[in-house]
């Protein structure tokens, strides 16, 4: 007896060793948890994600000032410029993502990615360096010299967009991906994992927008543009390093590709009725080749359109015992499952897009508005573009207080290893944006009814933009939580670059809107509501507009959520 119960007890201790989500070493062995993953890895990773983020910052935060002061545009020529390839780096990830899950794994697109961010940075430093070269004797004339250097600029620009295409989602999921979910203790700290990555974005920006842009303003910019490239080596060095204590998921193939073939063979399948038992759609046993390192998902009732994919016809019936047919015309019930779960999460999506648009104004309306404020607190002269360090030392503080305070009591009440569930934390995030602007609209307002040639100050404008971090640390960590955690296996990467997608949209509907805006307030030679000068204009009622619009989209989450069904453990 004694012998069995020591063989049990060895056994249940080498399972114990190995992790139960499938990850591999690199070598390619199954991840043993004392060597692999955990907090140990992540270190490396949240150093890589810091250093990419400062040099991103130190580049985009002053960007606009090189544009005109250096290569001569025009503010709106700059800045659409600025928006373009702003708009440009966030929409990227989801071609990183999709090469990530479909071909390379997360850890080569991110190696390759930052390799191309940093080609990239080094072509912005140089279009700095070329006025040097005309100094020394170089064989460039000063007629080309501004057309030369603007080529190589934007050159270098789009290079560091496509290296961000990778390394932006590919370093979130491949974080979480250091976490076992089997692990009760791993997947809280998980939850704490996306914590900490805004907070380091955070901080990186802050440090970027100050001590950076005081470089290149003070000691030029063939300085202050050598300065990320070197961050940026410093990050991929890091990744590198730490390569051995890594954990690596499998890629399952092109997850688009899955996508396209559910949606396919549910057409071709459209006029045959779904079976009542579920146990009748296709499925592949366990042992079977094509199933392995696929977690299987359960068969959910809704969405049953979907379903049609699975069902085995007639003429099926024989193809799919000995050759399964092609996957365009019969798919396994787990591939229309994942179909499922993004059908589901793309309502969510869209009601965070205007959470991103409300963020848009700190860097447009909300300065426009600060710029005509008293910009003096005290004896200093505050530029109004400062004001948004009050966003960004929100984040800063409230992360911890959030992962060390907020969430220990919180999981004390409800049970729940995060405290609250994902949809509840990015609700709670979706009410700032309607105090947000009904702050600014007041603030507005007080600032309309001063007396003729008296400005109030623009410390005035601080909870506008306190109220934008909170927002931050509730919407932007908890979509980044919930889409990562309720994506299917084959496709994380994916998912976690919705999240940055969902930025990008936002911007455009900021543009939109403000477009829409300026159209319909701007007839019979009226000068609008936000007219250059805003002592003519209405801007307060632009934001009450907008916080209008954030009650009503409010309420669309919370319609959404309410439906949501949340995927089922795999």
């Amino acid at each position: 007896m004694a012998s069995a119960g020591e063989n049990t007890a060895a056994l249940l201790q080498v399972q114990e060793e190995y992790t139960t989500d499938g990850s591999l070493d690199l070598d390619g062995n199954p991840a043993l948890k004392h060597r692999t993953g955990g907090w140990r890895a992540c270190r490396s990773i949240l150093g890589t994600e810091f250093c990419y983020c400062l040099a991103f910052y130190g580049i985009s935060s002053n960007l606009v000032t090189y544009l005109t002061g250096v290569l001569g545009q025009s503010n709106v020529a700059a800045a659409r410029n600025l928006s373009t390839w702003q708009a440009t780096c966030f929409v990227m990830p989801l071609a990183g993502a999709v090469i990530a899950d479909s071909y390379w794994g997360r850890y080569r697109t991110m190696v390759v990615s930052c390799s191309v961010g940093v080609a990239g940075m080094i072509m912005t430093a140089l279009s700095a360096y070329l006025p040097l070269f005309v100094k020394n004797g170089a064989s460039f004339t000063s007629s080309n010299m501004v057309s030369v250097q603007e080529f190589v600029m934007f050159l270098g620009l789009y290079m560091i967009a496509v290296g961000l295409g990778g390394l932006r989602p590919c370093l979130m999921s491949f974080g979480a991906d250091q976490f076992d979910d089997g692990d009760p203790l791993e997947r809280v700290h998980k939850g704490s994992f996306f914590n900490w990555y805004v907070f380091n974005t955070n901080c990186a920006s802050l440090i970027s927008r100050t001590a950076i842009v005081w470089l290149q303003d003070h000691y030029g910019w063939a300085l202050g543009l050598t300065i990320p490239v070197a961050v940026l080596a410093v990050g991929l060095f890091c990744l590198v390093a730490a390569s051995r204590t890594y954990r690596f998921q499998p890629t399952r193939g092109s997850p688009l590709t899955r996508v396209c073939q559910v949606v396919v063979a549910a057409v071709r399948n459209s006029g045959i009725n779904a079976p009542g038992d579920s146990s009748l759609l296709y499925e592949l046993p366990e042992y079977d080749s094509d199933m392995k390192g696929v977690q299987r998902m359960d068969h959910t009732t809704d969405l049953r359109f979907f379903d049609k994919a699975a069902i085995v016809a007639v003429s099926d019936k024989d193809a799919a015992a000995p050759a399964p047919c092609s996957p365009w015309r019969l798919c396994v019930v787990t591939q229309v499952e994942e179909l499922k779960i993004l059908v589901r999460m793309l309502p969510l999506w869209a009601t965070i897009v205007f959470f991103y648009a409300v963020s848009a104004q700190v860097s447009s309306t909300f300065l426009e508005q600060g710029m005509s404020m008293d910009a003096t607190v005290g004896t200093v002269h505050v530029p109004p573009a400062s004001m948004s360090t009050f966003e960004v030392l929100t984040v800063i503080v409230l992360v911890p207080l959030y992962d060390w305070a907020f969430v220990p009591v919180a999981r004390h009440l409800t049970g729940r290893g995060k405290g609250v569930s994902d949809l509840r934390r990015i609700g709670a995030g979706l009410t700032m944006p309607v105090l947000a602007m009904a702050a600014a609209a007041i603030v507005e307002t007080v600032r309309l009814r001063a007396a003729p040639g008296k400005k109030i100050s623009e410390l005035w404008q601080a909870p506008q933009y306190a109220l934008v971090g909170v927002g931050g640390v509730l919407t932007t960590i908890g979509q980044f939580d919930f889409f990562y955690s309720q994506a299917p296996p084959a496709m994380k990467t994916v998912c976690t670059a919705l999240g940055f997608l969902v930025v990008a949209a936002g911007d455009y509907l900021s543009s939109f809107l403000l477009t829409v805006v300026q159209w319909a307030t701007t007839t019979s030679g009226r000068p609008g509501w936000i007219p250059d000068d805003l002592n003519e204009g209405h801007l307060d009622r632009f934001f009450w507009m907008m916080a209008a619009l954030g009650c009503l989209n409010l309420m669309a989450f919370v319609s959404c959520a309410a439906r949501y069904k949340y995927r089922k453990p795999c």
